[in-house]
């Protein structure tokens, strides 16, 4: 059976995010992603141009915040904390970034880049002083990249043998008090 364009395209993202998320940025290849896909490296090229064009759309993805307006501003931390988790466990473009962001200088810009525009806004709706916004979104992220770090790429053993619970409830006040001050 002959794939179309959309489902050889598919194919390869999705051999892209396995392989980044596996080997990082730079021990990921064309041939390797090619092979994983079951297609020519040719393929790869045509649809993404080079690694980085490939990288760029294996690693596009949104935080999805959730909604916070329902959500009591005391209980914004805990609810975040446990939106991460969830996004980290079930996201393979989250992992990508996460682990090529420690050594890719692109990823970490991209990194950068999502957190900053998605999680700006929020803390400066949260917060008390809009021009503390990027100080409360960039040190939100320390905790949930850190703890994202340590659990499911370092597997620090205490951390990961922790329970969703004890993570939200360790984290979640901390992250409160980043983002409404």
């Amino acid at each position: 059976m002959r794939r179309t364009s959309e489902d050889t395209k598919a194919a390869i993202l999705a051999a892209a995010r396995e392989r980044f998320a596996s080997d990082g940025y730079e021990r990921a290849t064309i041939r390797a992603i090619a092979s994983d896909a079951g297609i020519d490296p040719s393929m790869v090229m045509r649809y993404y141009g080079n690694k980085d064009g490939l990288f760029s759309a294996a690693a596009d993805f949104d935080l999805r915040l959730p909604d916070l307006e329902a959500v009591p501003r005391e209980a914004v931390g805990r609810t975040l904390v446990a939106h991460f988790l969830d996004r980290w466990e079930s996201d393979e473009g989250m992992m990508i970034l996460l682990r090529t962001g420690v050594t890719n200088e692109g990823a970490a810009e991209r990194m950068r880049g999502i957190f900053a525009a998605q999680l700006g806004p929020l803390a400066a709706r949260l917060g008390t002083d809009p021009a503390q916004a990027p100080v409360r979104a960039g040190l939100t992220a320390t905790q949930v990249l850190g703890m994202a770090l340590c659990r499911y790429v370092l597997r620090l053993p205490p951390v990961v043998a922790m329970s969703r619970e004890e993570i939200v409830g360790w984290l979640g006040p901390t992250v409160q008090r980043y983002l409404t001050g």
